[in-house]
């Protein structure tokens, strides 16, 4: 599973985000024979390749600089889920109706909740938030934050997704709207909500969700999970933001529709 999500103030945004997941998916597809021999290594080593491959598109269209893009992608193999990211992208693992883990933003405003200077509940109202110190594709090379492997419970949810869905909804709301069931209703509630309180300044939504049905079998690998299918919702509202905020798309004037990924889509998520 990966979520790549464009930075609007760089050029090409959009085509960073798609390069990064498109590269991470094709990479996945090729190694995992069927499982992969670390997943660890793979995911450092393909967003460290999804950022050489930025800067190569760059070099051949002689761009003044690298698209750029925040990226976290999950492998969940033999029942323990493996994840890596760079920005401000986020992971959850929701177990029993409560945060277990997530990632750890990128960012200046996370640096400044870290110091105890900024409180969490003020994160998505701050006029830094959008300030990333580490993505893919900038001139420094990514540092990719691993998490250690975390083995999966039955009933775990994982869910991946931009800033535009965790910024105007807590994590608490997040939880709590994802518990209540079946994944196909909740994601696109919580998409709803997220547009609701952002109101015309909504940042683009992407979103993907698993819950872990299984229990690992003696002598085999693992369990199937149950995945929702990737959803990415755009805006029609364009206006003009800081250079670190999110690319938005460039629709024409009509209501937004949410666009979905099925499985069988050759860019669905490894």
């Amino acid at each position: 599973m990966v979520v790549a999500d464009g930075m609007g103030g760089h050029l090409h945004g959009e085509v960073a985000s798609q390069i990064a997941v498109q590269l991470l998916t094709e990479s996945f597809q090729r190694e995992a024979k069927p499982m992969l021999s670390d997943p660890a290594d793979f995911l450092q080593k393909s967003i460290l390749d999804a950022h050489f491959a930025l800067g190569d598109y760059a070099k051949a269209r002689n761009l003044v600089e690298s698209p750029r893009t925040t990226c976290v992608a999950c492998v969940v193999q033999d029942a323990m889920a493996y994840w890596a990211h760079a920005g401000d992208s986020r992971l959850y693992h929701l177990r029993e109706g409560r945060i277990n883990a997530q990632t750890r933003d990128h960012s200046r405003v996370q640096m400044l909740v870290d110091q105890g200077r900024v409180r969490e509940e003020a994160v998505a109202a701050h006029p830094d938030r959008n300030k990333i110190f580490n993505c893919v594709g900038a001139a420094a090379r990514p540092q990719v934050e691993l998490s250690k492997a975390i083995p999966l419970r039955e009933d775990d949810t994982v869910v991946l997704c931009s800033d535009g869905l965790w910024g105007p909804l807590t994590g608490k709301l997040i939880t709590a709207t994802l518990m209540k069931g079946d994944l196909m209703k909740a994601i696109p509630e919580l998409l709803d909500l997220a547009e609701q309180r952002a109101g015309p300044e909504c940042d683009n939504l992407s979103v993907v969700a698993m819950n872990w049905e299984g229990r690992r079998s003696p002598g085999r690998g693992s369990a199937r999970p149950r995945t929702d299918p990737p959803t990415r919702r755009r805006r029609n509202h364009v206006s003009a933001k800081p250079r670190e905020r999110r690319a938005r798309a460039r629709l024409p004037p009509r209501r937004a529709k949410r666009r979905t990924r099925h499985p069988g889509n050759p860019r669905a998520d490894p």
